[in-house]
């Protein structure tokens, strides 16, 4: 689709419709007018056009005259259409990309240029706060499906000439936005060319599940290590700090989040709530969430070996000890609430809301009393499986808490087969697994613990009040 447009309109319309389809498709619309004694023709998809304004646009064209109209698409363009965003194109492939981005393509008879104008409105809900990153105190707005308003609200946030969005395409088919948001004094040079290489080489039809299909194009490596490799947040304010701290975040048309390069495991577990509350409660939150982590990760685990080792229980923990008969192996009790948690998850996504309340009775009877007396399982073990479900819901990284799932299943299979050997290797697999992890640039996953930064170390691990101008000043004149 190199061809060039024509001079003749004609001609440009037998080669809209040998290429693009137009009659074949009722959302593909062709309007013919004549403008200042010239014949010409719209052409715009149905839906992603903003009526009002093609009207007026429509208006100021009909009152060109014979004598006032121009021999080049630039001069119309320049002294006629009284519309911002407009350009000319000489090639079929980049009027079918703008057409079928919404944009309103005219051809006029004569003029071997299709002029473009930028109209389109896509179809959007409105900017509120996301269901899943919520926030105690802050702002209450969070990305939508366009990435034109993503873009806006990182925009809002950081008014420095700085910010550089730069839009690629990804996809034969489907020919994807994806956008780049960066720090131009702030961003790893060779990273963000890293980037931008591996993003331009993608060669697939279509990005069909957005930033995940990204995600794998982007990350070829290790699929089979657990740990994410890339934090996702739907904040604004989230995205817009990591920006500045000289991150790149990457936004993909029609999905709702922002991915954010290179990433540790450090950044998937920070969370906007640190920053929004004072210093003190900002590193109660963050060593909480670290705790939690690590409870969810090893309390199923260590249980299921006290248990099968009673003598390794002290005295001042024999209360945990099983009262009842166990009728079925302690193993497959935990196995089976680790799907059936992962079953009320599935279902309560796809049960209507006005289902959920009897839903959440039905499952507090079956699998709480009900399993219990009928002896599938025992009322300790449905304890520390609620623990742990509801530890994972701590962490704002879905993506983290399933490999911590993962790991904590890997760890209770070896402890079962291997008992205290099982246990530790478990251990040190998860150990493994998440030091040998690499970011997207190939740095440590684990900085700054590795290498080791003393002064990164202690912003990772407590919240550190922000220094002020003031105090620098302060500084200097003692």
């Amino acid at each position: 689709m190199d061809e060039k447009v024509y001079g003749s309109l004609s001609e440009n319309r037998k080669a809209c419709e040998r290429l693009f389809g137009i009659s074949k498709s009722f959302d593909l619309i062709s309007r013919d007018m004549t403008i200042g004694a010239r014949d010409c023709c719209f052409y715009f998809v149905d839906g992603l056009i903003k009526d009002e304004v093609m009207q007026k646009l429509m208006d100021a064209l009909y009152k060109i005259t014979k004598k006032d109209m121009p021999d080049s698409a630039e001069v119309l363009m320049r002294d006629f259409l009284p519309y911002v965003e407009v350009e000319t194109i000489t090639e079929f492939s980049k009027v079918g990309r703008n057409l079928f981005s919404g944009v309103l393509c005219l051809f006029v008879d004569g003029y071997d240029k299709c002029l473009a104008v930028d109209l389109r409105t896509y179809p959007a809900r409105g900017v509120e706060e996301p269901s899943k990153d919520k926030s105690l105190r802050g702002s209450r707005d969070g990305f939508v499906e366009t990435v034109v308003f993503n873009s806006a609200m990182i925009r809002r946030r950081i008014r420095d000439a700085d910010l550089r969005v730069e839009m690629l395409n990804v996809g034969r088919a489907s020919k994807t936005d994806v956008v780049l948001c960066y720090m131009d004094g702030r961003v790893d040079k060779n990273l963000l060319k890293e980037v931008k290489e591996r993003i331009s080489t993608v060669d697939v039809d279509a990005l069909t599940l957005n930033q995940e299909s990204l995600a794998e194009c982007l990350y070829k490596g290790r699929w089979y290590n657990p740990f994410p490799k890339f934090k996702y947040t739907e904040r604004p304010d989230t995205a817009s700090a990591c920006v500045l701290e000289g991150n790149i975040a990457v936004l993909v048309d029609n999905s709702p989040a922002a991915m954010i390069i290179p990433t540790s495991i450090f950044d998937i577990i920070e969370e906007a709530d640190d920053y929004y509350f004072p210093p003190i409660t900002g590193t109660y939150l963050r060593m909480t969430r670290f705790l939690i982590a690590l409870a969810t990760l090893l309390l199923t685990p260590t249980y299921l070996l006290l248990m099968q080792n009673p003598s390794w229980i002290p005295g001042w923990l024999s209360f945990i000890a099983i009262k009842n008969q166990v009728y079925v192996p302690l193993i497959f009790q935990l196995l089976i609430l680790e799907l059936a948690v992962d079953g009320l998850k599935l279902a309560a996504i796809n049960t209507p809301n006005m289902l959920s309340t009897p839903l959440s009775i039905i499952a507090a009877l079956v699998l709480g009393e009900l399993s219990v007396q009928s002896g599938w399982f025992n009322a300790e073990i449905l304890v520390y499986m609620s623990f742990v479900a509801l530890g994972n819901y701590t962490q704002a990284s879905l993506e983290l808490g399933y490999a911590l799932k993962f790991m904590r299943i890997l760890m209770l299979v070896l402890t079962w087969l291997f008992d205290g050997w099982g246990y530790a290797s478990g251990l040190l697999l998860t150990v493994l697994a998440i030091c040998l992890n690499r970011t997207v640039a190939g740095k440590s996953y684990i900085y700054p613990l590795v290498p080791f930064d003393p002064k990164e170390c202690a912003r990772r691990f407590l919240r550190i009040r922000i220094p002020h101008t003031y105090e620098k000043n302060e500084r200097k004149k003692q």
